[in-house]
């Protein structure tokens, strides 16, 4: 039995780990913890009883700024304590595991058990039976899709191998009290697939496609047939519930579920195919008007400045966003990455690596003889997302409009010398680069006149559930099959997207000369993947699924004039030290050692 109140609970649970339950923990209380409550006491207060369920939403493992990027070969940090870092350099292994999920995500699992588990002796609203029922159908469905998804993002974190079988997580759909036998061996990575499809589709039922207000003549028959009306209908599911999971959002979410599943590194757990990805992406993109979904002003989504100047929480998304974040005034992404003359500590330094990977203005790889890359001026006539992302010597950022210079040349004595390449320890870019993408250039830290700015977060982008499917599509029929039941094919969702940074009628003549290969599309749709969606935290866990190289040491430019011009060299900036099964994270040695019912993955045993 629960007998603190559900804050307490929280910091109670997280100390304890998911061993212990929420019960068990009184004797690490000195004195113990006060104003207790009883569970029963939800039954009769539905803001307790959302407090439950509040926990679980609260605590999802999203981040509006770039964290895991510098672990991979698009970017570094100049932030010698940060974790990404020191796990990509070596020192990755069970007992120091920055993407550790296992704690969190079950707690947050058992909230949600604990929560469904009682929800049908909550009073939700004594004035009306409809509006309690329509209270009780949010909150359950709400539950429902938060377990599953809590469930995926500890699966991703921690299903491996097991003596050659993939295996899953334990799987807990009942709540386990402090007395409960937690010695619970693993169930196999399908069987935890299956648990998470379950619960989504289970969710769906008890949710609408979209929250917002109806009139009168739109109250679902459920209801009407209770006696509801449309006031009560749009208090429970009306404009003042977006921002949580609709059906919709689910929609999204199973698509992204399939293709992880779908993936080399998980297709031997035979939970999914590349047919069925194909399949559940396009059922959400036909939810947004099928290529009709690619946002012209999708690639720019977070500096929409008019747009997110005048949004408010109550409005509906913009079709580039399946589901948002934060939205708030703040300056705290800038002062993390904006160079050190610009008062920032420079923290994400893109890498030569990702720089190379965008193309010529033409479509062309840089690589390609057709492409007109020159070297000697590397910036020039490139696609618009490089300067968009990037920022790049001679560019301008911040509210001064002042050009940043990154070259290792400059003096002790120029203006801009704590900008150039390693000159100010702990702030200056170690890469010839630092980040633009996310931030708001009319952000100014000036100490004397700091002024904030409107940040809009999106969990979830139409964009990368668009290259879901091109992925998806191509692997499973190739470039120019529909799949799924949709009228178009990767070719031309790859297509669509490629175009729209660029002016009216651009052409791409690389993507027609490889349409009909699927290993060429195969490399131009992760391409287009690692752009679209860089520093979003998705290349670490892109890498590991594909079973691509995680061994690429991160690269930079150095920077200098002599004789009239500009020299750009390589430089090699950072190593990259992964082991082959290092595809797959541990599960914390702590549980190991505590259960024995509970299996390492393959490689981790002595890490």
């Amino acid at each position: 039995m629960i007998t603190k109140r559900i804050n307490k609970i929280l910091v109670a649970s997280m100390v304890c780990g998911f061993s212990a339950g929420l019960t068990s923990c009184d004797d690490l209380f000195t004195p113990a913890l006060e104003n207790n409550l009883e569970l029963s006491e939800m039954y009769t207060d539905p803001t307790f009883a959302r407090g439950l369920i509040d926990n679980a939403f609260l605590v999802l493992p999203y981040d509006g700024s770039s964290v895991s990027d510098v672990a991979t070969d698009d970017a570094v940090s100049n932030d010698n304590s940060n974790t990404y870092k020191q796990m990509a350099t070596g020192t990755w292994t069970s007992q120091t595991n920055p993407i550790n999920q296992w704690e969190t995500r079950y707690h947050s699992i058992q909230y949600c058990n604990l929560f469904l588990e009682n929800i049908d002796k909550v009073q939700w609203d004594y004035t009306s039976e409809a509006l309690n029922q329509m209270h009780m159908d949010l909150y359950r469905g709400q539950a429902l899709a938060l377990r599953g998804l809590h469930m995926f993002y500890l699966l991703r974190a921690h299903c491996g191998m097991v003596n050659g079988q993939l295996m899953g997580v334990p799987i807990l759909t009942t709540y386990l009290g402090s007395d409960a036998d937690y010695n619970l061996p693993r169930n196999t990575f399908k069987e935890c697939i299956d648990q998470i499809m379950a619960d989504f589709d289970e969710a769906m039922k008890y949710l609408p496609a979209k929250f917002g207000d109806v009139s009168a003549d739109a109250v679902p028959a459920k209801y009407a047939a209770m006696g509801g009306n449309d006031a009560e209908y749009n208090r429970a599911f009306g404009n003042l519930q977006r921002g949580k999971i609709d059906a919709t959002i689910i929609t999204a979410l199973k698509a992204q579920v399939a293709l992880f599943a779908a993936s080399p590194a998980y297709a031997t757990g035979g939970a999914m195919s590349y047919a069925d990805a194909a399949k559940y992406a396009a059922d959400y993109l036909k939810l947004r008007g099928g290529l009709a979904a690619v946002d012209p002003t999708g690639w720019k989504w977070y500096d929409q400045k008019d747009f997110i100047k005048n949004y408010k929480f109550t409005d509906p998304d913009p079709i580039e966003i399946v589901w948002r974040g934060t939205v708030g005034d703040s300056h705290s992404m800038e002062s993390d990455n904006f160079p050190p003359t610009q008062y920032g500590k420079g923290r994400i330094n893109p890498t030569q690596n990702l720089v190379d990977a965008f193309p010529m203005a033409n479509g062309y790889p840089i690589t390609d003889g057709a492409s007109g890359y020159d070297a000697s001026n590397p910036y020039e006539n490139r696609d618009p997302r490089l300067h968009a992302y990037i920022l790049i010597n001679g560019d301008k950022i911040g509210a001064s409009g002042k050009t940043i210079i990154t070259a290792s040349d400059t003096k002790p004595t120029d203006p801009e010398y704590i900008d150039g390449l390693n000159h100010e320890n702990g702030k200056s870019t170690t890469t010839g680069y630092y980040l633009r993408k996310l931030m708001r250039d009319d952000v100014n830290l000036s100490p004397s006149s700091t002024t904030d700015q409107r940040h809009f977060g999106a969990r979830i982008r139409t964009t990368e559930l668009l290259l879901d499917y091109a992925e998806a599509a191509n692997e499973a029929q190739g470039p120019l099959a529909q799949v799924g039941g949709a009228n178009y094919s990767a070719y031309d969702v790859v297509k669509a997207l490629r175009a729209r940074c660029h002016e009216s009628g651009w052409q791409d003549p690389y993507l027609e000369s490889i349409k009909g290969d699927q290993a060429k599309m195969r490399e131009l749709i992760r391409n287009e993947r690692r752009l679209e969606l860089c520093f979003e935290n998705h290349r670490f866990w892109d890498l590991r699924r594909w079973k691509a190289s995680l061994t690429e040491g991160a690269r930079g430019v150095n920077i200098t004039s002599g004789s009239g011009s500009t020299n750009y060299a390589p430089i090699n900036v950072e190593a990259r030290q992964y082991d082959d099964y290092q595809i797959y994270g541990p599960i914390p040695y702590s549980e190991i050692r505590k259960w024995s019912n509970l299996e390492q993955n393959d490689g981790w045993a002595a890490k």
